[in-house]
């Protein structure tokens, strides 16, 4: 490690809170599929800021759009109007075929926004006595770490010691329709709140026919199924959504990360005017959310991911890197498995760090990855990555299983 690299480490260590195990690299640039630390060394990102810079780090087209926003108007707040909202809104909407949107910032903001309009829908609209909806969440599930998201969390690290928690969500397995069936006979049930595939649990891709069999469950007992797609949306699985799979429409859609092509934080939700039309004035909102910047930066992001072709090309890389990493028969490779270019690894090993050590060995040779739960290391790059690249990716993947023999 140089000087140089521990100089920052050691100033984070010192000034900055302990809430994250990042690797011990220090970046400084990114462009297209690499990044480089402050020593000059250029890496393959192979997390792409958990799926927040899908368009490729500092896309041109999303850097202008936000450089000329930037030097015109950045924030009005929502006491004023300003003349990118409207755009955007509409854009937006038109894109993924919603009567209305609303703006927020961070993932999980869009995730609790999520909660309050099912909840508001519930008590004025399906008609359930006020303070006893129900929302049905999965196992294993990622939401984000805010205090009503961590209530039903089922990773004791985000629970711990952080309660007492949020009322009124019920916990199904993953992938259990039948569980799901089972939940829905609770007539207080007011969403079914789901990734359609988890991510942070290392990458869990349900059976076929899961969501939309689960869409059906939740027509027929008026309940609304409310998709997270904050890591799993915008091409990032081979589709623009990873419901398209199953052609599913959500009645509430989750967006955030790389809506902003990983410029700055801006989420979304969406759904028709019924649900919507719940939430009054002075009822919800955010200083930031829907800002001129961030409204002019999501229009281009969203551009960039139809104009590139990015969510065909997810689909053939992940294909291509899925049986390129199979095809390597590693005995420490326990499973692949992914959709598009959302993928991870399994390992098999005596040492329970070993995914860990593999992280750190695949960092000396130029491509950064992260485990998650321990033995799963998620391989999700840029989507502009080339068949040539993804080649070369593989080949330094090989090389760094050696470190575990």
């Amino acid at each position: 490690m140089s000087a140089l690299t521990q100089q920052y480490l050691e100033l984070e260590e010192k000034y900055g809170a302990h809430n994250y195990h990042p690797l011990p690299v220090v970046l400084n640039r990114g462009e297209g599929v690499f990044v480089w630390d402050v020593d000059g060394k250029r890496y393959y990102d192979f997390l792409s800021g958990y799926s927040a810079v899908n368009q490729g780090h500092c896309h041109p087209k999303i850097v202008n759009a936000f450089i000329e926003q930037a030097q015109q108007l950045t924030l009005t707040s929502r006491a004023f109007h300003s003349d990118q909202l409207g755009v955007y809104t509409k854009y937006i909407t038109d894109y993924f075929g919603y009567d209305k949107v609303l703006p927020m910032n961070t993932g999980v903001e869009a995730v609790e926004t999520a909660i309050k309009l099912c909840r508001k829908w519930a008590y004025e609209i399906k008609g359930i006595e006020e303070g006893k909806a129900v929302i049905i969440v999965c196992e294993g599930n990622f939401h984000g770490r805010t205090t009503s998201v961590i209530s039903f969390s089922s990773d004791p690290s985000a629970r711990k010691n952080f309660g007492p928690y949020m009322p009124g969500f019920t916990a199904i397995p993953y992938n259990d329709t039948a569980a799901l069936a089972k939940a829905l006979e609770n007539k207080n049930v007011a969403g079914f709140l789901v990734e359609p595939i988890q991510g942070e649990a290392g990458v869990l891709v349900p059976d076929d026919g899961y969501l939309a069999k689960a869409k059906s469950l939740c027509e027929a007992a008026n309940v609304l199924f409310i998709a997270d797609e904050i890591q799993t949306g915008l091409a990032r699985t081979g589709k623009m959504l990873a419901c398209d799979h199953e052609h599913v429409r959500p009645d509430i859609l989750i967006l955030g990360k790389a809506l902003s092509g990983g410029m700055m934080p801006v989420s979304a939700v969406l759904c028709d005017d019924e649900i919507m039309m719940t939430i009054k004035p002075g009822e919800h909102g955010s200083t930031y959310g829907g800002n001129p910047l961030a409204c002019k930066t999501a229009i281009a992001a969203l551009q960039v991911l139809k104009d590139e072709n990015m969510a065909a090309h997810a689909e053939t890389m992940g294909e291509l890197l899925r049986s390129e990493l199979k095809a390597l028969h590693s005995k420490h490779i326990a499973l692949v498995r992914g959709k598009g270019l959302l993928n991870a690894i399994v390992i098999d090993h005596h040492n329970k760090e070993a995914a860990w050590e593999l992280c750190l060995q695949l960092k000396e040779n130029g491509l950064l990855a992260k485990p998650t739960h321990g033995d799963k290391i998620r391989f999700a790059p840029p989507l502009v990555i080339t068949k040539e690249q993804v080649l070369e990716c593989v080949d330094i993947i090989r090389n760094s299983l050696s470190v575990l023999d």
